[in-house]
């Protein structure tokens, strides 16, 4: 059952509360949480321009912040800043899985839950604010959102995504590098899911991993290997 108009609106004045951005143009704020399986002026084009603004602000604040930070470094620090789950954490803590505008097949599914619909609508919503107020303005809502993240940046080691990480620490102890193989597809084109297991090439150990794409799900796999390789040579 959909939630009382008047329950919307004062949610989406709360969400705006959070933001610190309170729209001018009710339609662009509805445009931003509607995923494409509820309406053809749908968040997509919004969620591509707000992608775009977000890797820049952060890779900014990060050169700013980081001064003998490596070129590598920041990258791998803005990976875990903008990465889907980062996203997701936020749209969580601004309470933005009842505000989403979805299909009905969508809503059975239960995908307001779901972390990539969430990390996709927290992206439109920032190219709303860049469409709707220009650079300054989302720029601020964005330092704003990643503040504590900002203040608290992991060791450069730490940011290194899991398939690296996995690679090094075979490579530390002289052992060959693991296989990757995409073991199941399934789902819908617009919510897809994938699962991939990862092989080590010199003994008999596989740990599988899911994802809404093949990187993803070769990540979660590898992240499996690496703590049970921790978790075994403890």
């Amino acid at each position: 059952m959909n939630a009382p108009a008047t329950t919307v609106a004062a949610q989406r004045r709360v969400l705006c509360r959070r933001l610190g951005y309170e729209f001018a143009d009710a339609d662009l704020l509805l445009r931003a949480l509607t995923h494409r399986s509820a309406a053809a002026d749908n968040n997509e084009r919004l969620e591509f321009l707000g992608d775009g603004v977000l890797n820049f602000v952060i890779a900014a604040a990060l050169f700013r912040r980081c001064p003998e930070a490596s070129e590598g470094d920041l990258s791998r620090l803005r990976a875990v800043l903008v990465r889907g789950r980062t996203l997701a954490e936020l749209a969580l803590e601004l309470e933005l899985g009842a505000l989403l505008i979805l299909g009905p097949g969508e809503q059975r599914n239960g995908s307001s839950r779901r972390e990539s619909i969430l990390a996709d609508t927290v992206e439109a919503l920032l190219g709303a604010i860049y469409v709707e107020a220009g650079f300054d303005r989302v720029q601020g809502v964005i330092l704003n959102l990643f503040d504590e993240r900002l203040n608290h940046l992991p060791a450069p080691d730490e940011a290194k995504d899991a398939k690296t990480r996995l690679q090094e620490w075979l490579q530390a102890r002289g052992r060959k590098l693991p296989q990757y193989e995409l073991v199941e597809r399934s789902g819908a084109k617009h919510a897809e899911q994938f699962v991939a297991v990862c092989q080590l090439a010199d003994e008999n150990i596989r740990c599988d991993g899911e994802g809404t794409s093949r990187r993803k799900a070769e990540q979660a796999a590898a992240r499996r290997m690496l703590e049970r390789l921790n978790g075994d040579s403890t």
